[in-house]
C-alpha cells in the first residue's frame, strides 16, 4: 500500500489546500505531479515562516471568491439558457453540445462560469430541455436548464397521410349521395308500378 507524503504547498491547489498549508497526499500525486512542477516541497519551519504572509494574501483571495461564487449561484438557481444547432429531422444534433459550449453561453448571458464548474455527464446529442448541475466546491450548487433548439424548423411525419383511394373517396363523396338519390326513386318506382297493377287487378274482377 502506498504511503501517503506530507507536503507543504507552494502555492493554492482547488480542492487541496492553500499556499503554506502543510498537506497530506499520495506518494503517486506527491512524485508526479506536485514535486516536478514546483507546486509542493518538504516542510520546514524556516519555509513554513517564509510563506505566512503569501497565505493570509491567499486566505482572502478565497473568502473574496467564494462571496463571489456565493452570489453567481444565486443568480444562476432555476435559469434556462438557449443554444441553437443544427441537426437532422429527427432533432439528432450533428455536433453533441458540450460542458465548454454550456460554458461559454453561460458567459454570453453574463454568468462567469468555468468550464469546471459545469457538471454534465455525457454530452446532449438531441434538441430538447434538460438539467445541469453548476457545481464550485463541495456544497455551492445550482440547478439550471439547458434548452437545445434545432437551427431550423423540423417537420415529423407523424400525422396520416390519407391515401389516393381515400382521397378519390372523399372527392367523390357528393357523387356518392347523388348515386343513392335515383336508387331510392327507382325504388319508388317500383312500388307505384306495383300499386297500380294490383289496382287494375282487382278492377277485372269487379
Amino acid at each position: 500500500m502506498a504511503r501517503n507524503h506530507e507536503l507543504l504547498l507552494l502555492e493554492t491547489i482547488e480542492n487541496l489546500g492553500l499556499v503554506g498549508d502543510v498537506v497530506k497526499v499520495r506518494a503517486g500525486f506527491a512524485r508526479n505531479f506536485l514535486l516536478p512542477n514546483a507546486m509542493a516541497e518538504a516542510p520546514t519551519a524556516a519555509k513554513i515562516e517564509s510563506l505566512k504572509e503569501s497565505r493570509k494574501i491567499a486566505q482572502a483571495e478565497v473568502s473574496k471568491q467564494r462571496a463571489e461564487r456565493e452570489a453567481v449561484i444565486a443568480r444562476l438557481e432555476g435559469i434556462t439558457i438557449t443554444l441553437v444547432r443544427a441537426c437532422n429531422d429527427q432533432g439528432v444534433l450533428y455536433g453533441a453540445v458540450t460542458q465548454r459550449d454550456i460554458s461559454d453561453q453561460l458567459v454570453t448571458d453574463g454568468y462567469g462560469i468555468d468550464m469546471r464548474a459545469v457538471r454534465l455527464a455525457n454530452p446532449v446529442r438531441r434538441v430538447g430541455s434538460q438539467q445541469v448541475t453548476i457545481q464550485f466546491g463541495r456544497d455551492l450548487i445550482a440547478e439550471i436548464t439547458v434548452t437545445v433548439k434545432p437551427d431550423r424548423i423540423i417537420e415529423l411525419e407523424t400525422a396520416h397521410t390519407p391515401s389516393k383511394a381515400s382521397q378519390s373517396d372523399d372527392e367523390s363523396g357528393e357523387g356518392s349521395v347523388q348515386d343513392e338519390a335515383p336508387a331510392a326513386d327507382a325504388d319508388e318506382t317500383k312500388s307505384e308500378r306495383g300499386t297500380k297493377s294490383a289496382r287494375k287487378g282487382r278492377e277485372k274482377k269487379s
